[in-house]
């Protein structure tokens, strides 16, 4: 799986927090009965939704949650690790090839956040099917869906965005990915084996206040755009024209995700 760095990971998760959508996650958290609860987190990274999950007002007082942390990046489940100490268990795995070695009867609820936009359709269906068979409860945070608004607007904004999105179908280690279509089409799946699902926007929002966020990212993007073969010049003019808007504090940039909880 094509990997995240902690610095990354550090600049994204306040803006994460703000966008999950607490509607989805109170229903998560109601359909589940015990207040000692266990938690499969898959493609755990620092531990984000560790992080998210114990300050969720979805969450009743008191409970407590043990995590079974999983991710290929052993750096990463050792930030993890530190961040949150006798609260979590790690396990370094390669998820595309042994998903099915992993607990899901034995614990209480699968999670995961940012994930499902990088894995394909195979790949989906089987962890689908894990879950179902398992009759746990699911919630998914934070899965790209391909829409992005830039205040202000520049007329190359659409050509970017199109690459951006044309790159999020690559291979980034579960075949060709399902990019925008990953949060749709895991819905789709879990209603077509009788789960119900609650689903709500959970968009990115940066503004002055994230310029390193918004510079990470749009020069990510940028470097998407170049790889793609999109005009350089053109390019070029964009990426300045955003980078002063973004030393200004006068960009504001959303970014769309959506967030779903599927239980039995």
């Amino acid at each position: 799986m094509t990997g995240f760095s902690p610095e990354w990971l550090a600049l994204r998760e306040p803006i994460d927090l703000a966008a999950r959508n607490e509607a989805v996650e109170i229903a998560f958290f109601a359909a589940l009965g015990s207040d000692r609860l266990r938690f499969l987190d898959l493609a755990s990274g620092a531990g984000s939704t560790v992080s998210a999950l114990s300050r969720s007002k979805g969450r009743s007082v008191g409970s407590s949650v043990e995590w079974l942390l999983t991710d290929y990046d052993p750096a990463l489940l050792d930030v993890a690790g530190q961040r949150w100490q006798d609260s979590v268990t790690m396990r370094q795995i390669d998820l595309a090839r042994d998903l099915e070695q992993l607990p899901f009867a034995e614990v209480d609820a699968v999670t995961t956040s940012a994930f499902l936009d990088l894995v394909s359709e195979p790949f989906l269906v089987r962890l689908v099917d894990q879950v179902v068979r398992a009759k746990k409860p699911f919630l998914a945070s934070l899965t790209y869906d391909g829409r992005a608004v830039f205040a202000p607007q520049l007329s190359f904004d659409a050509a970017v965005l199109d690459a951006h999105n044309t790159h999020q179908l690559s291979d980034k280690g579960f075949g060709p990915a399902l990019g925008p279509a990953a949060a749709g089409r895991a819905i789709e799946l879990f209603q077509d084996r009788g789960y119900k699902v609650v689903e709500g926007r959970s968009d990115w929002q940066a503004d002055h206040a994230s310029a390193d966020f918004q510079s990470e990212l749009l020069a990510g993007w940028q470097n998407v755009g170049r790889q793609v073969g999109l005009n350089e010049a053109e390019l070029a003019q964009w990426w300045s024209l955003r980078q002063e808007q973004i030393s200004s504090g006068d960009l504001i940039l959303t970014v769309g995700h959506i967030d779903f909880t599927a239980f039995p």
